[in-house]
This record gives structure tokens, sequence and C-alpha cells, in this order.
């Protein structure tokens, strides 16, 4: 079965809120959404993360027309083809273009199946895949009444953006300990401190006794994260260091986290998280899926990879919370803090191509800075 034609939507879905974090003010996500037709007669969808505009840009010129009589099947020859066009000294800048392709066409292999994505990948490891409770505000008064939102609807683990400054770091934390009691709670810096910061304010969360705290330095200071590592008692973990394969490795070898957060979109594909997971299984490190409001095929390509690998074995980000619509008419399915694993052939998600009409957008806005604040920017470290 192979690729025939591929087609594409650059999509925003509006957010119920606006969404603080380190980096600025998010409206909504802007996500690329791909349709593969094959001579099977057989079509396979898929997406991924547009935050900057390279994204649809490298699918457009590179992506698409090398895809065009690809068997599916050839996922691994795919990534490495695009990569082999000019973008093995520039990974990061394909691999999110690299993901939407990649995914149709395990949604077409597994409809041509009659099986679910997790069958093809090692089978169902587990039942149902548990969400974490993701929140987004620098003011500690307000994120007491939206953690109690989450409690009361089920959720049992919780991730809390800190990385403001040093004052709300402490009291943000606080604020969500003495809400959800002893349940896990993660922390997620984005980067913003410097390794001296980083040694205080660790000491500080300490008593809090944080699942872990993500990301704490700039995302190249595999050194530094390291350090962190062997000198404190509070769990590291990495995700904008863990993009590809090769970051991966070089994160292992550095010794430089306790926990891996990985990403189909930045890792270029479905295929190249199950391998990145594999490599932390062999050396006894847990890992989770990073959230970049996932529309309803990321979702589901996101719960098919949670339920086939055994150490994918802590709750995966969400931010389906705020999501103001979707693109079809059977979402999966999200109660308690837990989701379906869905059993429908491939991905298992029927497109509503009405949506991606009406979300259809021409640029990429409102995922950086913030408009609020015009004459602000982003550093990294911050303090």
């Amino acid at each position: 079965m192979r690729i025939t034609k591929v087609s594409h939507w650059l999509i925003r879905v509006p957010f119920t809120e606006d969404i603080l974090w380190g980096s600025g003010r998010r409206i909504g996500t802007t996500r690329l959404v791909c349709r593969i037709e094959t001579d099977a007669g057989i079509t396979g969808w898929g997406e991924t993360i547009s935050l900057i505009a390279n994204v649809p840009a490298v699918f457009t010129d590179v992506v698409a027309p090398l895809a065009i009589g690809y068997p599916v099947t050839d996922v691994e020859r795919l990534h490495r083809h695009v990569l082999g066009a000019g973008f093995y000294h520039h990974k990061r800048a394909a691999v999110m273009a690299i993901a939407a392709l990649e995914m149709a066409m395990w949604d077409a292999l597994g409809k041509q199946a009659g099986l679910p994505l997790y069958a093809l990948w090692g089978g169902r490891w587990r039942k149902d895949v548990e969400a974490a409770a993701y929140l987004f505000t620098n003011d500690p008064a307000a994120l007491k009444p939206r953690l109690q939102r989450f409690l009361d609807s089920g959720y049992e683990t919780f991730k809390v953006k800190i990385g403001f400054d040093e004052k709300s770091d402490i009291l943000l934390t606080e604020t969500a300990r003495n809400v959800i009691g002893g349940r896990p709670l993660r922390l997620d810096v984005n980067g913003a401190w410097n390794i001296a910061t980083a040694k205080r304010q660790l000491e500080k969360l300490k008593p809090f006794d944080p699942a872990y705290v993500e990301q704490p330095l700039e995302l190249d200071d595999l050194a530094g994260h390291a350090a962190l590592v062997a000198g404190s008692p509070v769990p590291i973990a990495l995700d904008e260091s863990a993009y590809t394969l090769s970051d991966i490795g070089n994160i292992v070898r550095a010794q430089a986290a306790d926990v891996v957060l990985l990403d189909p979109h930045e890792a270029g594909g479905l295929w190249q998280t199950i391998k990145a997971a594999a490599i932390c299984e062999a050396v006894g490190i847990p890992v989770t899926l990073h959230s970049g409001a996932e529309l309803a095929l990321s979702q589901s390509a996101y719960i098919h990879l949670a339920a086939s690998i055994p150490n994918l074995s802590i709750a995966i980000d969400t931010e389906r919370a705020y999501l103001g619509g979707d693109i079809c008419a059977n979402p999966p399915v999200l109660a308690g803090g837990r989701f379906e694993v869905p059993e429908e052939p491939g991905l298992g998600v029927v497109i509503d191509e009405g949506s991606l009409e009406r979300y259809r957008v021409s640029g990429i806005a409102g995922a950086y800075l913030d408009k609020q604040r015009a004459d602000w920017f982003p550093v990294k470290p911050a303090y």
C-alpha cells in the first residue's frame, strides 16, 4: 500500500482561557493536520504541533513531496529520507513536520490490518491511561479553585507551571500541595533557572515532595542537569532537552535525568518515540508524554503509546480541559482523570472535515510572547 496523495490543513482551535507559562501567553493550539490517500483506497490521518513557521514550510516543501509513492510501512525510511534532504544538521527543524505524515502512515497501516495501533507495537500493556491535571497561572489565589475543579473531577496527578519568579515558585507549590494533599505533584520550570537558583529552589521545594521538577535549566545544559540529579533528592525530569533519539542517548550517557518526557511530534514520529522509550527502559528511567494541547488525532496516538509501552508508567500530560473545540465527532474519552484506550483500527478517530475548514488559519499566532506585555520577551535562564 503506497501513498498517492497528501493533503494538509493548518488549523487553530481556541482555548477556553489563556494559558500562561514562562515563555508567554497561549491563546489556542495551532496544529498541522494531514491526510494521506493510498493506492489501496485507504486514507490515513496525522497531526502535529505547529508552534513556529518552519513546521508547515518543511511539511509542504520537503515531507509531502517525498511521501508520494512511499509504502505506508516504511516509517523509518521516510524519517531518515527527510533528514537526508538537508536536515541531519537541523533535526529539530524537521521533526514536527515528519511527525504528522508518519502518524498518518501508521493510521493507514492499522486500518489495513484491522487493528488498533497499540496492537502493532507489542500489544496492550495497560487497560487505561492516567492523565495529569495541568495548571497554568502565576497567581496562587487563582490556582486554588482550578486545582479543586480537577480534584473534584477525579484527577489523581497534578502538574503546575512555575518558573515565573522565585517567590511564586514556592507559593504556587505550597498552594498546590495544600489543596491536593499527598497526591503526586509535578512542577515545570521551562528552563527558567540558572544553576545557582536551581540549587536554592530545589532545597526550598523539597519539603513539598514534588514527584519531579521538570526542565529546571536551559535545554542544552546536560552537565548542569546531571549535577542536579547527583546532588538533589528531588527527581529531575527533562522535556525540552529530550526531542530526538540522539538527545535521549546523550541524556542517558550524561545521567542527566530521573524521568524523561517524550513527545512524538518533537521526536519525529511515533516509532521514534517507541525507540526512545526503550532506551530509557534499558536503564530504568520511567517516561511520560509532554502535552502541547493535542487534538483528537494526536491524543489518540498518545493513548496508544501509553497503552503499549511498559515504562510509560506515570500519568501523561494533557491540556484537553482547555480546548474550545476539536476536529472529530468521537474524540478520546477522558473520565475521572483516565483515558479509555481506543479499540477501532488505526488511531480510531473519525475526522470531521468541516471542522478542519472552520478552524483553518493562514499563519501561527499566540504561542509565544504576550500581547498584553508588548515590550516583554522571555529570557532563558530568567533568574
